[in-house]
């Protein structure tokens, strides 16, 4: 059974090129050019990923990337016009997993959509890894478990997106170490980790808001300086 995906852009060309390449590749296509349009088939379609512009007449791709995140965890990537890093923080923050600067090559965007819904099928599986010994990380009332994709904090359930629980589960596989931001972003999207690069900084702070860590002194995701991120042993007195 081929995915579905929604495609959200009010610029035709766009839109329609886009599905031309994703059908090719044997995915199921809901194509629209508005956001009101696609906010009916958000709440009444079963999706596995969702490509959303974020510049739209009427509903903006951020407001949507908001309410699926209200109910659903499928991939979402972004695409933008702009440059800069704001939109790209902006979605990353709300709970996009990727962003994609216009103009693009759609081979590009194939290739995107097809690591997404790999990650995605793969955090969502029940069938752990026979060499991954440990299936689950308790730290000071974290509780992660990869065999149920399940986190828990303090008994209280947090709801992760795949991206989301790749990056904690990495830390507390290596707690106790500082992980680079350059390793992280190689290790969780499998790509070349470029300069100036705020995808994981974006990431960790939306991590950090669901654990309801203080963002000036965290006590659980820590920030060592110009290196990287760690999750410290738990020390007992």
């Amino acid at each position: 059974m081929s995915e579905s995906i929604l495609i959200v852009d009010d610029e035709k060309e766009i839109a329609d090129l886009i599905e031309v390449y994703l059908k090719n590749d044997g995915y199921t296509i809901y194509k629209f050019y508005n956001g009101k349009e696609a906010l009916k088939c958000i709440e009444t379609t079963k999706l596995d990923l969702a490509i959303l512009d974020v510049m739209l007449p009427d509903i903006d791709g951020f407001h949507l990337c908001q309410k699926i995140r209200e109910k659903y965890f499928y991939p979402i990537i972004m695409l933008t016009a702009k440059v800069e890093d704001t939109d790209k923080i902006m979605g990353l923050t709300i709970g996009a997993d990727d962003y994609i600067t216009k103009p693009f090559n759609p081979l590009e965007v194939v290739a995107r959509v097809k690591t997404q819904l790999r990650r995605y099928v793969k955090y969502n599986s029940n069938n752990e890894s026979a060499n991954i010994p440990i299936t689950e990380y308790d730290v000071r009332g974290l509780i992660i478990n990869k065999e149920t994709h399940r986190c828990s904090l303090f008994g209280k359930e947090v709801t992760l997106t795949p991206i989301e629980f790749s990056l904690l589960w990495y830390l507390c596989e290596h707690k106790g170490k500082v992980v680079s931001s350059e390793e992280l972003f190689e290790a969780v999207w499998r790509e070349k980790y470029l300069d100036n690069n705020n995808t994981i900084m974006a990431h960790i702070g939306r991590l950090r808001e669901k654990l309801h860590e203080p963002a000036k002194n965290p006590k659980l995701i820590k920030t060592v300086w110009g290196v990287g991120y760690t999750i410290e042993e738990s020390r007992t007195n």
